[in-house]
């Protein structure tokens, strides 16, 4: 009987040893405090904090009239023993580095490119849309799997790749397509780099990219140099007395879609200084009008730009024969960036342009100021034929 109570006595204080030692185990988890604030000077859709344990990214406007913000937590691999949070604290939880993700916008590529994670990533929808040559190669020798359309990725592909985090896009509040993939315990992230209004805005998303890749001080310096690049040539621009008029868009289906004044479109021809005929109206998106108004109003501007997917004069008249009464048209004086394709027919503005804002402004300046950039040789924008 002795031998029996003894027995149960040790057992208890087993018990007791291992519950305080759990105890003062939990205890000693540090509290997150914020040790940096990455600076973000331009964009306005998102914040990085690093704490002592993770970085902490936020997506506050992630598509038009998003509900909440969305907060993720970026944690090394070895600090997860340390890291302490209530349940729920976050929308995701990322464990770092991330071997490979897949992401879902040819936006997305320049920065990742830029970043050297092109090699992290195996899995994107609607590849030919890519231009990125180092990409093409990834896609050509099967790295890069095509995952069908963004808007029904094949799940049981991205199921089978299991991915570390795959990089979305929302453009409402209803059900996420997103919702099979964080079920099967696959982080997904937001990037609403599509919503910011300025060039730079846009361009410095690269520092999300920079966050997820391991890639903090790169991201930051590459978006550093392009500002200072994009300021420099603004400010040459804001030095010229002459502001050309200038017209933008074309007709789709009897309706004329142009920049409105308070977007990305509409930033660029401000910060090369002309007189971009609708810059003072409202919105961030397209103006929808008619061609009656457009021709009242444009037909005497002296350039003409980005005119939908028209190339040549020819494919617009043969279009519209009411474009040849436009002063910009009968003057040879519209310019495209429709003829600048990728190897599989991508047009590379939209897929590089949002992250090298520095190019197009540089390319509109040497347009509509040629003497302030002479020996300049465009990027994306070429003269109609």
């Amino acid at each position: 009987m002795k031998l029996k109570h003894t027995n149960n006595f040790y057992l208890y204080l087993l018990l007791v040893i291992i519950l305080v030692s759990c105890t003062e185990k939990k205890k000693e988890l540090p509290a997150q405090k914020t040790v940096a604030k990455t600076k973000v000077n331009y964009a306005t859709g998102f914040t990085i904090e690093a704490n002592e344990n993770y970085t902490v990214l936020t997506v506050s406007k992630p598509w038009p009239g998003a509900n909440k913000a969305f907060s993720y937590a970026f944690i090394p691999q070895e600090k997860l023993p340390l890291v302490s949070y209530p349940k729920n604290t976050y929308d995701a939880v990322v464990v770092t580095p991330i071997k490979n993700f897949i992401t879902t916008s040819t936006t997305h590529i320049p920065a990742i490119e830029a970043l050297n994670g092109l090699d992290r990533l195996i899995g994107f929808p609607n590849t030919k849309y890519i231009s990125s040559m180092p990409a093409r190669a990834l896609i050509a020798d099967k790295k890069i799997k095509e995952l069908g359309a963004n808007e029904s990725l094949n799940t049981e592909m991205v199921l089978e790749l299991a991915p570390d985090v795959i990089v979305g896009f929302g453009i409402n509040n209803e059900k996420s397509p997103y919702e099979v993939f964080e079920k099967a315990n696959i982080p997904v992230i937001f990037n609403g780099d599509w919503m910011e209004k300025t060039p730079l805005g846009k361009a410095e998303w690269i520092k999300f990219f920079g966050v997820l890749l391991g890639q903090e001080k790169k991201a930051d310096s590459i978006f550093n140099a392009i500002a200072v690049e994009y300021e420099k040539v603004k400010n040459i621009a804001e030095k010229v007395k002459n502001r050309p008029t200038v017209l933008s868009g074309a007709l789709f289906k009897d309706v004329w879609y142009l920049p409105a004044g308070e977007s990305w479109a509409s930033k660029f021809l401000e910060d090369c200084n002309v007189n971009y005929l609708w810059k003072e109206t409202t919105g961030s998106g397209s103006l929808s009008l008619s061609l009656e108004s457009v021709l009242e109003k444009g037909s005497n501007a002296e350039f003409w730009i980005s005119p939908s997917q028209f190339t040549t004069y020819e494919e617009m008249n043969n279009a519209n024969s009411h474009y040849g009464q436009f002063s910009a048209f009968k003057n040879k004086q519209i310019y495209t960036f429709a003829a600048t394709k990728g190897i599989t027919g991508g047009l590379l503005y939209y897929e590089l342009a949002p992250q090298r804002p520095d190019l197009v402004l540089k390319d509109l300046v040497h347009i509509f100021h040629p003497d302030l950039l002479p020996d300049y040789n465009p990027y994306f924008f070429t003269p109609l034929q």
